[in-house]
């Protein structure tokens, strides 16, 4: 076969079965195909998509160019959750000892950030000591003793799809349904999960910011994963201002442990608490979403979860004491705000607008061999809804570089619209596909 004819076949909008795939995947990994052929690849597949059985090949493959986990050691259901990306959306350091506190075993494979997106690694590794990195034996045997892990991806585990979301991250290829649904599935499908809870994010801080392209690919994610055998659930929920009030990794670990210590962060709580009723549904804990939702927060009214947390946190090797210290604030050297220029209603905080803002900070990457720091970020101060008036602070950006506040604070100029008259509703959670 030929690299570029199979580039061209799609770049024209061919078809390509199974071997010509293979063919790619396996060239990339052994290092005969170029990492600028496979971002023309991308491209390619971006601009002309793909089908279902090309879907469903590409993610097979995916999965099959690593190991795949055995949990049947592991006596219990096993359920994860996974974010298509959005701006401060952090719900996987709660939902993860929130649900295992509960005695569903949690194996998470997670991900870096994309775009103007943040990543869960990230935020986990602004954590002093957090190991994210753990062989298979490491892996299980944390999962059995704890009930959840967290970690990235191994050189072993869907190698293919490693290199190619590195790629996707810096060729503007981040945004295609077939790319996301192989990328996510084949991630999950090697941890070994039996279920996935997924949330597909709707609006300008969703990596998919059209809402016909996100509920395509929401249907897309829950038809092939049961294809291989998966239960799946589908929650569509909003993502045209940013969730909760903290963005940026240190910061939004922050705001978790807040949450978890009863301090009430009303739409992150609620997203969250439906998804880990959506986990716990799917994995015979609760007889529907809505009492999983009511079991979640007694989990967390109780301590459970922040004590899981804590236990998740010391076995990964993380500094539980840096964690206890959170009220003490860490912020980066930095900082600044932005003004209201005006008395009325905020009725709009542009998602993306806030996300660029933060990856300009320190808290992203705008190439693949960044650094991302573990301080800079933003909070909120006011939020969609909220009365504001002329020279309150909407929100303080912090940077370890003074530089940085003005070009993030250029991002944000037209991401805050505040009005006269209060016009600002909206549904959280827009849908449920099961």
């Amino acid at each position: 076969m030929n690299t570029v004819e199979i580039i061209k076949k799609k770049r024209n909008g061919g078809k390509l079965n199974k071997d010509e795939i293979n063919f790619l995947i396996a060239g990339y990994l052994a290092g005969t195909i170029t990492d600028y052929q496979i971002s023309s690849f991308l491209m390619a597949v971006y601009f002309r998509g793909m089908d279902d059985e090309e879907t469903l090949n590409l993610t097979d493959l995916m999965l099959h160019s690593g190991d795949i986990i055995d949990l049947k050691s592991i006596n219990g259901v096993k359920t994860d959750k996974h974010s298509t990306g959005g701006v401060g959306d952090k719900t996987s350091l709660i939902l993860a000892p929130q649900v295992a506190s509960l005695g569903v075993f949690v194996p998470m494979i997670s991900g870096r950030g994309l775009g103007h997106t943040g990543g869960t690694l990230d935020k986990l590794e602004s954590i002093p000591g957090f190991r994210i990195n753990m062989n298979e034996d490491e892996y299980i045997s944390t999962l059995k003793k704890v009930g959840c892990v967290m970690i990235g991806q191994t050189d072993r585990l869907a190698p293919a799809d490693k290199k190619f979301y590195a790629l996707r991250d810096v060729t503007a290829t981040v945004d295609s349904i077939p790319l996301i649904t192989s990328s996510i599935l084949s991630k999950k499908l090697a941890e070994g999960a039996e279920a996935l809870v997924f949330d597909v994010k709707i609006g300008s801080g969703a990596n998919l910011q059209d809402e016909n392209q996100s509920v395509e690919l929401a249907k897309k994610l829950v038809t092939v994963s049961r294809k291989f055998g998966k239960k799946a659930i589908a929650v569509l929920t909003d993502m045209k201002e940013p969730l909760g009030c903290k963005i940026g990794n240190w910061l939004e670990v922050e705001e978790c442990i807040e949450l978890m210590k009863g301090k009430k962060v009303n739409d992150l709580l609620k997203v969250n608490n439906v998804l880990a009723g959506a986990m716990l549904y799917l994995s015979g804990k609760a007889k529907n979403i809505d009492e999983g939702e009511i079991i979640a927060q007694q989990a967390i009214d109780d301590g459970s979860v922040y004590g899981k947390f804590l236990e998740m946190v010391r076995a990964h090797g993380g500094d539980t004491e840096y964690i206890q210290d959170y009220s003490n604030l860490k912020r980066a050297k930095f900082s600044r705000s932005l003004i209201s220029g005006k008395t009325g209603f905020v009725n709009e905080m542009d998602a993306f607008g806030f996300g660029m803002a933060s990856v300009e900070l320190g808290a992203g990457r705008k190439k693949a061999d960044d650094d991302v720091l573990p301080l800079p970020g933003i909070i909120l101060n006011k939020k969609c809804g909220d009365e504001v008036k002329r020279g309150e602070s909407v929100c303080e950006l912090f940077s370890e570089d003074e530089e940085k506040l003005k070009y993030a604070l250029g991002y944000l100029s037209n991401a805050v619209r505040i009005d006269d008259e209060l016009k600002f509703s909206k549904k959280l959670i827009i849908d449920i596909l099961d």
